[in-house]
């Protein structure tokens, strides 16, 4: 994996969205107008977390390398090496994926 230049801040955390299945079970190729957008990903970078509202250090959960599940309409679409990745708030995240 190639060293990113990008650093996010607070608790945010950088998902390169893993494309969905185009094909159904029943053979027929999806076109791209009918994909859904994708919800699984791999963490790419993260933040060094955040605090509560009380001062308390909220620790980042996920690490680089981990497949995820986040939000379907959350986050922050970003270009990175001209491929569309997501930039999301830990508590957007809902599931490690092994």
């Amino acid at each position: 994996m190639a060293k990113l230049n990008i650093h996010p801040l607070f608790d945010n955390v950088l998902i390169k969205p893993i494309e969905a299945e185009e094909r159904l079970p029943s053979g027929i190729v999806l076109p791209d107008s009918a994909k859904e957008k994708p919800q699984m990903g791999l963490v790419m970078a993260v933040g060094p977390g955040t605090t509560d509202d009380k001062g308390n250090p909220v620790k980042i959960m996920v690490k680089v390398g981990q497949k995820v599940m986040y939000k379907k309409w959350g986050g922050n679409e970003v270009k990175v090496g001209g491929e569309e990745w997501t930039m999301v708030e830990q508590k957007d995240i809902l599931a490690v994926v092994e």
